[in-house]
C-alpha cells in the first residue's frame, strides 16, 4: 500500500496575461524507476509481509504525476499488492504546497471471502520547510474500507559529501474507521542515498515502526536497499 507520495503544484500568477503573445513553454517530464528490497513491508505501523521486492515506476509531467507501485512478497503466504496512483501539485506560496491525489490499491491474488480485492483512497496534504526541516500534514480517506487517516511527517537531510547524504524521516498518524476502534502509529527511518551519476542512485536504510493496536505485534525493525534510475 503505500507509498505514500506528495503532490505539489504551481498556480499561475494572476498577473500573467491570458493573451500573451509568446508561446507557453513546453511541458517537462521525467520517469523514475525504483528497484528496492525491504526485509519487512510495514504500512502505517502494521506489517504486511516479511520481506518483499517493491518495484515502482513514476511519471512526472509538469505539476502532474502518476505511477505504479508493487509489493511482491518473498514469502508466498502474503499477498501480492499492486497500487496505481496519481495526483497534482499546487504551489500555494513560496514555502507551502498542496498535494492532492488518489491511490487504487489492488490485491490480484486475494481469494478471501468478503475481502476487497481493490480499495480506493483519496488524499490531500500540506507541505513546507522551516530551517531545512521538511514538514507535512496529510489527510487520507479510503472510500472502500471507510477509514479516515491523519498523518504528520518530518524530514531532514544532512549532506555527507557531493554524492551522499543522511536522510532522516519520522511520522505519526491515526487511523479512524467508521466502525470499530481506531489506532495510532509511529515510524522513524534513516537512509543514505549515494549518487553514482545524475540518473542512478543507490540507497540503503533502516526503519522502525510501532502502533497501539491491542494483541498485535507492535514493534517492527527492518532494512531496505535499492536502486533508483531517472530518465
Amino acid at each position: 500500500m503505500k507509498k505514500t507520495a506528495l503532490i505539489l503544484a504551481a498556480l499561475l500568477p494572476l498577473s500573467a496575461s491570458l493573451f500573451a503573445a509568446d508561446p507557453a513553454p513546453a511541458s517537462t517530464y521525467s520517469i523514475t524507476a525504483d528497484f528496492p528490497y525491504v526485509s519487512k513491508y510495514v504500512f502505517r505501523g502494521v506489517q504486511y509481509a516479511e520481506g518483499a521486492f517493491q518495484p515502482s515506476v513514476k511519471l512526472t509531467m509538469g505539476d502532474f504525476y502518476a505511477g505504479i507501485w508493487a509489493s511482491a512478497p518473498v514469502d508466498k503466504g502474503y499477498e501480492l499488492e499492486i497500487d496505481y496512483y496519481g495526483g497534482y501539485n499546487f504551489k500555494l506560496s513560496d514555502k507551502v504546497t498542496l498535494d492532492v491525489g488518489g491511490t487504487l490499491y489492488s490485491y490480484p491474488g486475494l481469494n478471501t471471502p468478503g475481502a476487497d480485492k481493490t480499495t480506493f483512497e483519496a488524499y490531500a496534504g500540506l507541505n513546507g520547510s522551516i530551517e531545512g526541516v521538511n514538514l507535512g500534514l496529510y489527510a487520507y480517506n479510503d472510500f472502500t474500507l471507510d477509514v479516515f487517516t491523519l498523518q504528520g511527517n518530518l524530514g531532514y537531510s544532512i549532506p555527507i559529501d557531493d554524492k551522499a547524504s543522511l536522510n532522516l524521516a519520522a511520522s505519526v498518524g491515526h487511523a479512524s474507521p467508521d466502525s470499530g476502534s481506531g489506532y495510532t502509529y509511529y515510524s522513524f527511518g534513516a537512509s543514505v542515498p549515494y549518487k553514482f551519476s545524475d540518473t542512478v542512485t543507490f540507497t540503503v536504510g533502516a526503519n522502525w515502526a510501532s502502533h497501539d493496536i491491542s494483541g498485535l505485534d507492535d514493534n517492527h525493525l527492518w532494512v531496505n536497499a535499492g536502486l533508483t534510475v531517472t530518465f
